[in-house]
């Protein structure tokens, strides 16, 4: 399963009170949880709130972390390519002089949604016996820059600002080596990169946009030193300042503080300096206003009249798939009825879905030692994932039909305030690169929702004619959408209609199926893309 997670091993309990809906295999189910509210048996409708509370904080707190709940807006344009670049600040400073302090009071002012910290301390090569045995002594150097593995630095960092699912080793400081079990950080609108040689590479450099570095008398540095590797990484107090006194102190005066000259911005006195913070946060502010976009709107106003796309395979509409819509489609039907009938209807959908994977001629001997020519499916594993909440209503069909299907889940929910699909959650399975993907969602609309769980498995590496969108209703301008910015995804539906409405629902439609479903009431502002629970 991916785990959104943070790269530093050393710093993973600072960065998981600042890092923005992620997921880990520990604790996913408990954070879906908590973004979700449990549904009930009862039959009679409850209220639902919308997503954007005035009076709260964006915030969901834990016994062990803090989630942020605003959601990432879109990365990507309506042609379902990056249109913007995660926003990097490079962070630099002395052992110990307060750089993850800065870090996160940067983080804490900056109020944005999906920061991520990654720390050049998880990119400690993998040492030869040899290294071991004078890293037991402290008799390595881990402050010069050949202790580092820039190519992975660099490679990863690229990746990350490119908005791809990265892969980031965890480094035992108490044993001086690389844990079997790599992380998985996804989704930045902002990377904090911190480290003691974050500018000792030229490469490394081109990627930064901001760079910052902090000063922090020695004396305080070598005091803090002592504490932090005392109390968490096992040291004694000889151990630490023979290391310090041999390797810490002349590589700081021979490759950390050279490149002060580097930075756009010097701060004195670490975390204590909130005025440089402020004006840190300000430019940074400024850049991502001007990356902001707007799809939804974009979306709405293209592709009309158009053909719709070969790739679009609409269920045969027979009398019983018109009469399983009747049902659906009816605002006097009983929530149970909808139920009912709906199930019906996505166990039909999943089996035409599955229809169109790749096959390959398999031939097996009968009973009775005759041969029969059949099917199987060619391909390493079918994955679902639901677009929540709506989308998870498809999966009891889909594993109904599927052996030991694996699943995952990603909620998208509008922002009513800029109208825009927002990324708040996702828990993907392992691997799932490798694999064909039914992604499953009620109803399409616009397109906006299903264009950001694309881009999404798009980038976890899911090759795009691996990717099979399943929805029970499409508006023929969500068809358009998805199959104008993604012409390899197929698109599987029972029914199309041709109209949206201002409000971007569908016309003549279904109504808010998730609502209908639950038994929720819609507020007034819902979208049809946008299915999910509320916050």
């Amino acid at each position: 399963m991916a785990e959104n997670e943070v790269g530093s091993a050393a710093k993973d309990t600072q960065s998981a009170e600042i890092v923005a809906a992620r997921s880990d295999s520990g604790s996913s189910e408990e954070a879906l949880d908590r973004l979700l509210p449990p549904v009930t048996n009862t039959l009679s409708p409850r209220k639902r709130t919308t997503s954007q509370c005035k009076s709260e904080p964006p915030l969901l707190r834990t016994s062990k972390r803090t989630i942020y709940t605003a959601g990432r807006p879109p990365w990507y344009n309506e042609h379902g390519t990056q249109s913007k670049e995660a926003f990097v600040i490079g962070l630099c400073g002395g052992s110990a002089s307060g750089k993850t302090t800065v870090a996160r009071k940067i983080i804490e002012a900056l109020d944005v949604p999906w920061v991520v910290l990654l720390a050049v301390d998880s990119f400690y090569k993998v040492l030869t016996k040899e290294q071991q045995e004078l890293a037991a002594s402290n008799d390595y150097n881990f402050d010069h820059p050949d202790a580092f593995d820039f190519d992975l630095i660099v490679s990863t960092l690229r990746k990350l600002k490119q908005g791809k699912s990265v892969k980031i080793p965890v480094y035992d400081f108490t044993s001086h080596c690389r844990k079997k079990e790599w992380k998985t950080l996804y989704g930045a609108s902002v990377i904090i990169f911190e480290g003691i040689l974050a500018f000792a590479d030229k490469e490394l450099l081109k990627l930064l946009d901001m760079k910052i570095f902090v000063d922090t008398d020695s004396d305080i540095c070598l005091v803090r030193r002592l504490r932090r590797d005392i109390a968490e990484r096992g040291r004694d107090i000889e151990g630490v300042i023979k290391q310090y006194n041999k390797f810490v102190k002349p590589s700081f005066e021979q490759y950390i503080e050279p490149t002060m000259r580097l930075a756009d911005i010097v701060v004195p006195r670490g975390g204590g300096n909130m005025v440089a913070i402020d004006l840190i946060v300000q430019h940074v502010h400024s850049q991502l206003e001007e990356r902001e976009l707007s799809v939804r709107a974009t979306l709405a106003s293209a592709h009309q009249a158009q053909p719709l796309p070969e790739t679009l395979s609409v269920l045969k509409s027979t009398p019983q798939v018109q009469g399983l819509h009747t049902f659906i489609r009816n605002k006097d039907t009983s929530r149970d009825e909808f139920i009912f009938y709906s199930k019906r209807l996505m166990r039909l959908l999943i089996e035409h879905a599955l229809s169109l994977l790749p096959f390959r001629i398999c031939t097996v001997q009968t009973l009775q030692e005759e041969d029969y020519e059949g099917r199987r499916f060619d391909g390493k594993r079918i994955t679902g994932v639901s677009i929540l909440r709506a989308g998870e209503t498809m999966e009891p069909a889909l594993r109904a039909v599927c052996k030991d299907v694996r699943v995952g889940k990603i909620l998208i929910q509008t922002n009513h305030i800029t109208g825009e699909p927002e990324l708040h959650y996702l828990r993907l399975p392992k691997d799932i690169g490798e694999d064909h993907v039914i992604l499953m969602d009620c109803t399409v609309s616009t397109g906006a929702a299903a264009l950001m769980a694309i881009r999404v498995l798009l980038d976890h590496d899911v090759q795009e004619d691996k990717i099979f969108l399943v929805s029970l209703l499409m508006a023929e301008m969500g068809v358009h959408s998805v199959a104008y910015a993604f012409p390899q995804v197929k698109i599987i539906t029972t029914a199309v209609d041709k109209k949206v409405n201002d409000l971007f629902h569908i016309i003549p439609g279904i109504g808010n199926f998730g609502d209908r479903y639950f038994g929720t009431d819609a507020p007034a502002n819902w979208n049809e893309d946008d299915d999910c629970a509320a916050l």
